[in-house]
């Protein structure tokens, strides 16, 4: 009975006995053939191998690759590791003098030498076509990047079947590098090696070490009193402007730099973050540099964002040097020479490719003894990259503004040395050449504006001066450029054609209501009074200003309205010229001037007096002549008709030659002048005078113009009247 009913159940037992011990043996078969494996791995003979794995590699990567030191393959089980790395040896790969080709078109025959690697290699992933490097280390490696002037470059692969392949990589130790950048696009040679630091630095404490040495090389750079300034208002401008994002990482790395780019000699050094923290989307990678150009340097501190994709960039930078200009070689930006300079703010950027958008915000600096401020946007895009914003400046020093138009800069005197600014070259107009090379590197969208210009020692009546840069395809332009000036205002436009060789500028310069009591140093004493309205409209072709003006077309008009003038006035006031004339004429007194008028018309950079003509309570005075812009002479005849007695020598006319910087003015030896004189020079001037007519505007006292009467007294008609549109 027991038979029969125990052998239904042993029935029923026997397949799951069977299956567990089929498990059971495929169990312990997998595991003999890992022993296997793992024996025949570990005393295989790797370097027998290094030529078939060589082909295999160079075969994928279309590279020369080659193991061409001892390799060896080591079972190491980590007692501190996670998963089955605690419980299972893994395999770990040690290879010395590594190299991977370049292509055949390169300057070097390797890209990548590696002294010696050492990586742990994760065995299941394999199985799936997916290699997993939990582990790396890097010891001597030598990197050479290339690209050519056709955009080829060697970083590029083109694998050969190795697509299906996956490969990740984990923690990555590197222990001494180099890597050597050669670019024929940007013409840049450099070589960079790479060393981990003893032990990490915090941001924060980065930050502060570049702040202090940024400040200090400015201090060199611009000057110990500019550098305070400058430090003081980049203080504030720091409470006022977003905060640089911090890393929470700490900088691992540090590297030098040498060699040349873009033509320049470059140079620097700095540090960045952990390599495994560039895969980090979250947290920033923190980064720092002093670069050294010249005489021009550049520091920054900060973070990019998601580096891996360079999505964002996020840095406190600091510049300084010689001449903004001397930027273009670095960043391709187009600036005007200036003197020394240095400025700090917070740069911004969002990197994408071909479209990329940097901001240089809320920034501080100082240019000479000028300040600057404002914030500005550096915007890739086809054809030409676009600058815009805003600048501001509280106090502009005159001196500082002279190359901004081609001058050269006054030579200062030296410390402790006595004497004046002195020019630097003969020439009185700027002769300094454009760099129109330049002007098609990018286009520009700029407002300036300052409160206050200060010539010298002496303030110069300028308390605002306003204008927006544009530049597009070469073609510059100031447009409207306006100066609140003396009480009155000049309104102004200068255009100038980079794109036309040689280039054409155009000047357009209107003033109205300028006080000559304010322009001119009055001594104590002594009045002076009236207004000068004036125009200016010329268009010529150089290369400079003195070649612009040298060959310029156009005209000049001006009126000086009821003043009051004496030599020792001009004389303080450095017009060589005027005071001689004033003392052959009428001695070393006060001058009334009801009127003075004058019309020129240029053709080829010289100047032609159409009329000239000045109405004193004594005489009325006629000039003629001309003025040579692009040699800088004048050959003028001043003839006076006296209207009395009163001044004998009025009946003597002087001349004015030679050149600007050395005047010549005296008495004419020939005939005096003919009775009727006056009669003579109303109708001279008669046909000009309608030129003139929209100069004429009544003063802001309210008070009637009195040129209009003498233009209309000259024109045979009416006066016209005060409250005519100018």
């Amino acid at each position: 009975m027991t038979d029969s009913i125990s052998a239904p159940i042993a029935q029923r037992r026997t397949p799951g006995v069977a299956v567990a011990r089929l498990f059971a043996w495929l169990v312990l078969a997998f595991a003999v053939l890992v022993a296997i494996v793992i024996v025949i791995i570990a005393n295989l003979d790797w370097n027998a191998q290094r030529g078939w794995i060589g082909e295999r590699a160079s075969g994928v990567l279309k590279r020369p690759f080659a193991i061409n030191g001892d390799l060896s393959v080591e079972w190491v089980r980590v007692r501190d590791g996670y998963g089955e790395q605690s419980w299972l040896p893994w395999p770990h790969v040690f290879a010395r003098d590594v190299t991977l080709g370049n292509p055949q078109w390169s300057s070097e025959s390797q890209m990548i030498s590696v002294e010696e690697l050492a990586l742990a290699i994760s065995p299941w992933p394999l199985l799936g076509k997916s290699v997993n490097v939990p582990a790396m280390r890097l010891t001597g490696i030598d990197v050479h990047v290339e690209r050519l002037a056709d955009g080829r470059n060697n970083w590029t692969f083109d694998l050969a079947g190795g697509g299906t392949w996956n490969v990740e990589f984990g923690d990555l130790v590197l222990e001494q590098g180099k890597v050597r950048i050669l670019d024929a696009i940007e013409r840049a040679d450099l070589t960079v090696d790479i060393t981990p630091l003893k032990a990490p630095v915090g941001f924060e404490d980065v930050m502060r070490s570049a702040e202090s040495e940024s400040r200090a090389e400015s201090a060199q750079t611009i000057g110990e009193g500019a550098a305070r300034k400058f430090g003081a208002a980049a203080e504030r401008a720091e409470g006022d402007r977003t905060r640089t994002r911090r890393s929470s990482r700490a900088y691992e790395f540090g590297w030098t730099m040498e060699g040349s780019f873009r033509g320049s000699p470059l140079e620097g050094r700095g540090r960045a973050g952990g390599i495994l923290d560039l895969r980090d989307a979250e947290d920033p990678f923190p980064v720092q540099a002093r670069l050294r150009s010249g005489t021009s340097r550049i520091a920054f501190v900060g973070t990019l964002t998601n580096p891996s994709d360079l999505a964002a960039l996020d840095m406190r930078l600091w510049v300084s040097g010689k001449s903004m200009s001397d930027l273009y070689g670095l960043a391709r930006v187009t600036l005007p020479d200036t003197p020394p300079f240095a400025t700090e703010g917070r740069l911004i950027g969002e990197l994408k490719p071909d479209a990329s958008v940097y901001t240089y915000e809320k920034f501080t600096g100082r240019v000479g003894g000028s300040d600057l401020g404002g914030s500005l946007t550096w915007r890739e895009r086809a054809p030409r990259p676009l600058l815009s914003g805003a600048v501001q400046s509280n106090l502009l020093q005159f001196v500082d503004l002279a190359p901004l138009v081609g001058a050269d800069q006054p030579r200062m005197p030296a410390a402790g040395e006595a004497g004046e600014v002195t020019p630097n070259s003969g020439r009185v107009i700027p002769n300094a050449q454009f760099r129109t090379d330049r002007w098609n590197a990018m286009d520009a969208d700029v407002d300036f504006a300052g409160s206050k210009i200060v010539h010298a020692a002496d303030e110069w009546p300028i308390d605002t001066v306003v204008t927006k840069i544009g530049l597009d395809n070469g073609f510059l332009r100031l447009e409207p450029l306006r100066f609140g000036i003396a009480g009155g205002r000049v309104d102004s436009a200068i255009r100038l054609d980079g794109s036309k060789k040689p280039l054409r500028g155009e000047i357009d310069i209107t003033a109205r209501n300028l006080e000559i009591e304010q322009l001119l140093p009055v001594p104590e004493g002594q009045a002076t009074f009236g207004q000068i309205n004036a125009r200016l409209d010329l268009v010529g072709n150089g290369d400079s200003v003195a070649a612009v003006l040298g060959s310029a077309n156009g005209e000049l008009g001006m009126l000086i309205d009821d003043g009051a003038i004496s030599k020792s006035l001009l004389e303080t006031a450095g017009l060589n010229i005027g005071n001689v004339i004033i003392a052959r004429l009428f001695g070393d007194r006060e001058v009334r001037i009801h009127c003075a008028a004058s019309h020129f018309v240029a053709t080829d950079g010289d100047l032609v007096a159409k009329a000239f003509i000045i109405d004193t309570e004594d005489a009325l005075i006629d000039i003629n002549g001309h003025v040579d812009l692009g040699n800088e002479r004048m050959d003028l005849t001043v003839r006076p008709q006296s209207k009395g007695l009163r001044v004998l020598s009025l009946r003597s006319p002087l001349y004015v030659q030679g050149t600007f910087r050395d005047p010549d003015v005296g008495v004419k030896k020939g005939p005096l002048l003919a009775r009727g004189a006056g009669a003579i020079l109303l109708a001279a001037f008669a046909a000009p005078a309608a030129a003139l007519i929209p100069l004429i505007s009544p003063s802001k006292r309210g008070d009637p113009n009195r040129c209009d009467a003498l233009i209309a007294e000259m024109r045979g008609g009416a006066a016209p009247s005060a409250n005519a549109a100018p």
